[in-house]
């Protein structure tokens, strides 16, 4: 089937070639009415911008390539995320464009167009929410045709989308904690922009409804998403605090603010697990080799990349507009040695876990 040119698209809506490249590159000098015939023909036509031809009128360049866009550049879960998408994309013969918007939503608007103005064919976008800004910085990819899979859930805009269940994860972590005999369990959350970090409070939340005990918004500490985010609060928490108000188990946002809190405890005094059982998030692989090995929740962080490359390359490839997925992955509680028991109990608990 013949690739569908922007001079298709310029003849379909009856406008010239430089309307259509204005409307792409969402210039402000096109008539509404204009903008709107030519965004009906790029969606009926299933036209798939080229950045060079915007630039330069011409299409003859075609070589294959995807920005991949995440959030912070020094987490590990980006990296075998990323790890899983060039994977992929090198047995499709792709090229990958890596970017790090820092949590920062301005800087992530602007890679995106950046994505949408080079000759790159999709992208795979790690979101940095704030408030409907990003909604409406989504929405201006879609009306281009522009193809991208998300690494998260964004409310309000119908993308594909590959990501982890945050609050199935969150819940059997806290009923394993509890069954246990954890009777105060705390929840160093993550960052605003992140809607994992919703997630990860909701399926907090969720257990304790289901538990015996009452659930309070003070069990919720905000933190981040880095270690010195995890050493820092932790020092914050504990300051001044009677040794007969902590808590019998911190759970973390990921495992990186986890291993911020347990040097941070250490430098307290504090034992873990004997005194404070720690669980992270993640399960970044030095918590398996740190000294004191992490009890977190697997992620299938490799696998993830590896699906959102393969929808992101299905769509590019297909001549027709394909329907929305959303793909849900499931998070394992692994068991390990900084958390312990607090009690014996009889019925023995039988959660999405594994002991490593």
């Amino acid at each position: 089937m013949k690739r569908v040119t922007i001079d298709d698209v310029a003849r379909h809506a009856g406008v010239s070639i430089g309307t259509v490249s204005a409307v792409l590159n969402q210039k402000q000098t096109v008539n509404p009415k204009t903008r709107e015939l030519v965004l009906d023909a790029i969606k009926e036509l299933n036209y798939r911008p080229s950045g060079i031809a915007r630039n330069i009128r011409t299409e003859s360049t075609d070589f294959k390539s995807i920005g991949l866009l995440i959030r912070e550049m020094d987490n590990p879960f980006y990296t075998e995320i990323a790890r899983g998408v060039m994977e992929y994309c090198i047995q499709k013969y792709y090229i990958v464009f890596l970017a790090s918007s820092e949590s920062d939503h301005t800087y992530s608007e602007k890679i995106t167009q950046s994505f949408s103005n080079q000759n790159i064919k999709g992208a795979i976008i790690a979101p940095v929410l704030e408030g409907t800004a990003e909604i409406e910085h989504l929405f201006a990819l879609k009306k281009i045709n522009f193809p991208f899979v998300l690494l998260e859930n964004v409310p309000g805009i119908q993308a594909n989308v590959v990501s982890i269940d945050n609050i199935m994860a969150m819940k059997d972590t806290i009923k394993y904690l509890i069954d246990t005999g954890h009777t105060k369990i705390i929840h160093f959350a993550g960052p605003k922009h992140a809607y994992h970090a919703y997630e990860r409070i909701d399926g907090f939340r969720f257990a304790y409804s289901e538990s015996p005990y009452v659930f309070s918004n003070d069990m919720i500490i905000p933190a981040g998403a880095h270690l010195e985010d995890g050493y820092q609060t932790c020092l914050d928490y504990f300051k001044d605090r009677s040794q007969n108000d902590f808590p019998t188990a911190i759970v973390c946002y990921n495992d990186l603010v986890a291993h911020g809190v347990i040097t941070a405890l250490t430098e307290l005094d504090i034992q873990v697990p004997e005194e404070i059982s720690v669980v992270g998030n993640d399960d970044i692989l030095f918590s398996k080799y740190a000294p004191l090995k992490l009890t977190t929740i697997h992620a299938p962080m490799h696998e993830l990349g590896r699906k959102a490359a393969e929808i992101l390359i299905k769509n590019i490839e297909s001549p027709t507009t394909m329907p929305v997925e959303k793909i849900v992955m499931h998070g394992e509680l692994v068991v390990r040695e900084t958390t312990c028991v607090k009690k014996t109990f009889d019925q023995k608990y039988e959660p999405n876990s594994k002991t490593v």
